[in-house]
């Protein structure tokens, strides 16, 4: 399903990754740990293209990407459009349109993006927002619902666009720890139904619970991989023990 071939990016003279590889398996659920600025949210943001690699090579749901040119081609601007619908997002901040219910913000991108039929896209946001536990929210602003109720609906607007891969990009970090539960539980509901996801997040026992690999970066590399039980148990670099032990993982 996910297939990262040597994949650099730098900003100026900082490289962020130094050919970061990765495969996975449809429906793998893969956990991305380790210190801050080791490059983590970097890997997601190239994944979908909000961020271009210098160089390596993207592949996700049979749809491939070199890094390092900018498309100029109305074939490579489509394969790019392809790719970003791929792989869906949710972000630490929640990007909600304030100015829009929460229908309308999981309903614009189906519509506009997609063409979906608006009749088709009201039903399919009506069920996400009860898969998410906010089917009474419907007509309410995100102004008017907690941090985790709208991180909810971001990751119901996100699953609204039928992706193939769910990406997250430390999701609960903007939240007070009794809203983190909520948010976890739906992520959790998620895995457990076969979502191909790549979490990025300091939640270690989430990350124990349901991660089928974990990732530990370090320098814009993957020092360790393997099963939660390899990496929390028994991580074989001294640099995944010395971040464990400061997290009281380990």
């Amino acid at each position: 399903m996910i297939t990262v071939e040597q994949l650099f990016k730098s900003y100026n003279d900082t490289r962020v990754l130094q050919g970061v590889n990765h495969r996975q398996e449809r429906g793998d659920a893969v956990v991305l740990i380790g210190p801050s600025g080791c490059g983590k949210s970097t890997f997601l943001r190239c994944l979908n293209l909000l961020e271009t690699p210098d160089a390596g090579r993207i592949t996700i749901g049979g749809v491939s990407i070199m890094g390092g040119s900018r498309p100029h081609t109305s074939e490579e601007h489509q394969l790019q459009r392809r790719l970003r619908l791929c792989a869906g997002m949710v972000f630490q901040s929640f990007n909600l349109f304030p100015h829009l219910t929460v229908l309308d913000n999981i309903t614009k991108a189906p519509v506009v993006v997609k063409g979906m039929a608006p009749d088709e896209a009201e039903a399919t946001a009506r069920e996400l927002l009860a898969k998410v536990g906010l089917e009474n929210k419907a007509a309410n602003y995100p102004g008017q619902l907690s941090g985790g109720q709208q991180q909810r609906v971001a990751i119901a607007r996100a699953l609204a666009m039928k992706p193939e891969v769910m990406l997250f990009d430390e999701p609960t970090s903007a939240l007070d720890p009794e809203l983190k539960d909520e948010v976890l539980r739906v992520m959790r509901r998620l895995a457990d139904e076969g979502m191909t996801m790549i979490v990025v997040t300091h939640e270690m026992q989430f990350a124990r619970d349901i991660a089928d690999y974990v990732l530990f970066f370090d320098g814009g590399r993957v020092a360790e991989s393997g099963t939660p039980q390899q990496i929390f148990t028994h991580p074989t670099n001294e640099r995944t023990r010395d971040f464990l032990r400061k997290v009281n993982m380990h």
